[in-house]
């Protein structure tokens, strides 16, 4: 066999600043390090985890002096789930970096001439923003270390045979491996109460628990949605139909949370976790929940989008609306229009607004949005964003005045970047998730527009991730 090469360990080292991907980031003068654990700022030891020619990966396991940003987090699974990277940093300073970030995307990247990049919009609450988590079950819960080492008293003692099942977070890389989450500090309540009853009943009643990479077992997910107006959806996935069980679980949360305006669950026979192709039934409450907006009432259905913290929402919303600057004479498009929301939004504006989405029961939901708002300027179409806009498309519609794009994570098609350019509608609005394939983007549109305004939004604290709004104005 191999012997596994003994990786080194670095003392005191200086962490100099944040990285896009939610690591901290510190250079020696022969390699970049990318830092997990660490806050800018801190000197620490370190683990190195991967060696490479120009970079390292290491872990930190001792912060021989604190930075004056880091504050103690919240959360006790910490470190160990793989979400609210930055829990470690103040919120001040998270702001600071997402601002970094979007600067350094636009200017590293773009390489375009830009305006003064606004102040980022931070976000009303940092802890319990969101309106959807979805949690995992598993029967080979993820050991921590002290877990591990505990000799004398081990975590098994009074769970017994259900010592390794959890309901949680997938750890970061290992598909079959679930942390049992206690306390999320990212939805408010009842949702951790919602879980952990779950998992109570689960445990008393000797449900099976899933296992991911056998793919055996009853019980596989759960989906916990709510809206500011005080409705609560629960969805709950089993991998297969025994309905005396199933009705008994689910009758028992219905009569324990009142709250849960809709209860639905789904049977996923599949390999894989998502549900989108799959029929998803009613058991009690209704089949959806509804949010509002400014007077406006969006419908969400178990399969819709819906931006995950709706507070930041309306924010992002406003800033896109403003930069668009529509006329009553004006057709807008909205491409990647999900459930129709930024749509919606503008449409009293405008004199027609057009959106496009690959989904078709996304597109489903934005219809039923503008038919619950009266509003009868809109419409919408299904299909490849690439080869839904061409000329006869344009032709049918009216070429556009506004477009308005929110595309995934991966920016545009380099075919749509290239339509665009084609059309040359008057203002572009670019709403991205990623700064770095914004940047890519907006390199390309620099052809025929120029950058007008920027602003960052956060809509996800305790994250690295940022929202970026562009306008782009035709030279």
């Amino acid at each position: 066999m191999r012997t596994k090469k003994v990786l080194p360990i670095l003392e005191n080292i200086t962490v100099l600043d944040a990285s896009s991907d939610g690591q901290s980031v510190a250079k020696t003068d022969e390699y970049v390090i990318f830092i997990k654990g660490a806050v800018p700022g801190d000197i620490v030891d370190l683990q190195v985890t991967r060696k490479k020619s120009k970079y390292r990966e290491a872990k930190t396991i001792a912060v021989k002096k604190a930075s004056e940003k880091r504050v103690e987090p919240v959360c006790q699974h910490f470190g160990v789930c793989g979400g609210c990277k930055w829990q470690n940093m103040s919120y001040d300073w998270q702001l600071f970096y997402k601002q970094k970030q979007v600067t350094d995307a636009l200017t590293r990247l773009a390489k375009i001439e830009l305006p003064e990049i606004q102040k980022i919009i931070p976000s009303k609450k940092i802890y319990h923003y969101r309106n959807k988590l979805e949690f995992t079950f598993s029967n080979k819960k993820w050991l921590t270390e002290e877990q591990i080492q505990d000799k004398e008293r081990t975590f098994e003692e009074g769970l017994g045979e259900n010592a390794r099942n959890a309901l949680g977070f997938h750890i970061p890389g290992l598909f079959d491996k679930v942390l049992d989450i206690e306390t999320c500090y990212l939805q408010e309540d009842p949702s951790n109460a919602i879980r952990n009853e779950i998992k109570q009943y689960a445990f008393e009643n000797k449900l099976p628990f899933f296992d991911l990479r056998e793919k055996v077992g009853l019980l596989r997910n759960i989906i916990i949605r709510s809206t500011s107006t005080g409705e609560w959806m629960l969805i709950v996935s089993f991998y297969y139909d025994d309905k005396k069980v199933i009705a008994a679980l689910l009758d028992h949360v219905s009569a324990k949370f009142p709250q849960i305006t809709s209860l639905q669950y789904v049977i996923n026979p599949k390999q894989n976790d998502t549900i989108g192709d799959l029929e998803i039934k009613v058991y009690k409450g209704n089949d959806s929940i509804y949010e509002n907006m400014e007077g406006l009432k969006f419908k969400i259905s178990p399969k819709s989008f819906y931006q995950t913290n709706s507070d930041q929402a309306y924010e992002l919303y406003k800033v896109t609306r403003d930069f668009a600057g529509i006329k009553s004479t004006d057709t807008v498009y909205d491409l990647y229009t999900g459930t129709g929301t930024i749509a919606n939004f503008v449409a009293h504006q405008a004199k027609k607004v057009v959106g496009i989405e690959y989904v078709p029961a996304a597109i489903e939901d934005a219809n039923v949005n503008s038919k619950l708002n009266n509003i009868g300027n809109t419409s919408f179409y299904a299909g490849d964003m690439k080869d839904v806009l061409n000329d006869a498309f344009i032709k049918e519609n009216g070429k556009p005045d506004v477009i308005i794009t929110d595309p995934p994570r991966a920016g545009m098609h380099d075919d749509v970047t290239k339509k665009i350019l084609d059309i040359a509608p008057q203002r572009i609005v670019y709403v991205s998730c990623n700064p770095a394939t914004q940047a890519r983007d907006l390199q390309l549109l620099n052809e025929k527009y120029k950058v007008t305004k920027v602003q960052p939004v956060d809509m996800f604290p305790q994250t690295h991730h940022v929202e970026n709004v562009v306008l782009l104005e035709l030279r």
